[in-house]
C-alpha cells in the first residue's frame, strides 16, 4: 500500500508541476499574442472589437504553449545546451518563431476561408511581409522566454521563479 499511495502522490505532484508549466507558458504567451493583436487591429484602425482576432490570439497560445512543452518533453534542441545558453536560446526561438509563422499562414487562410475565399484565393490574399515583421517580433520576444527556460532548466526546477517572485530570496546561488 505505501509504495501505491507514493505511487500516487508522485504522480499528483507531476500533473500539479505539468498544469502550472501550462498556466506559465501559457498566460506569457496569451498576454503577448492579444498585446500583439491589439497592435495590428490599431495599427490597420480596425477599432471595434474583434473577439474572433482575441479567440485566435488566445488559441494560437493554445497551441503554441503546447507544442513548446511537448518539444521540451522530447528534449527539442538538446545538442544546444551544451553550448553557450545563448546558443541555445537562440535557437528554440528561432525554430519556435516558424512553427509561429507557419501557424499565422494556417489562421490567416481560415480566416479567409471563413468569410467565404476560395482556397487559393485566400492564400493569395494573405500578406507575407505581415506575417514576416510578426514573426520577427515573435522570435525576439521568444528570446527573453527561452532564456528564462534555459535558466531554470541550468539552475534548477523552480529556483528561478523562486528567486523572482518569493520574498526572501537568496542574494548568492547556495
Amino acid at each position: 500500500m505505501s509504495a501505491e499511495n507514493s505511487q500516487q502522490t508522485s504522480l499528483k505532484q507531476k500533473a500539479v508541476h505539468e498544469a502550472k508549466e501550462i498556466t506559465y507558458v501559457f498566460l506569457y504567451l496569451a498576454a503577448f499574442f492579444c498585446a500583439l493583436a491589439t497592435y495590428s487591429m490599431l495599427l490597420l484602425e480596425k477599432f471595434e472589437i474583434s473577439y474572433f482576432t482575441y479567440g485566435a490570439a488566445l488559441l494560437n497560445a493554445l497551441i503554441i504553449t503546447k507544442i513548446i512543452l511537448i518539444g521540451e518533453a522530447v528534449h527539442f534542441g538538446k545538442k544546444h545546451e551544451a553550448k553557450p545558453l545563448f546558443y541555445s536560446c537562440a535557437y528554440k526561438a528561432f525554430v519556435y518563431g516558424v512553427l509561429v509563422f507557419a501557424f499565422h499562414i494556417v489562421e490567416e487562410v481560415i480566416k479567409r476561408l471563413i468569410h467565404g475565399k476560395a482556397i487559393v484565393g485566400a492564400f493569395r490574399e494573405v500578406r507575407i511581409d505581415d506575417l514576416l515583421a510578426r514573426s520577427v517580433i515573435i522570435f525576439l520576444t521568444f528570446i527573453p522566454f527561452f532564456a528564462f527556460r534555459e535558466l531554470e532548466r541550468v539552475m534548477g526546477p523552480d529556483k528561478l521563479r523562486d528567486m523572482f517572485f518569493r520574498t526572501g530570496a537568496p542574494s548568492k546561488s547556495e
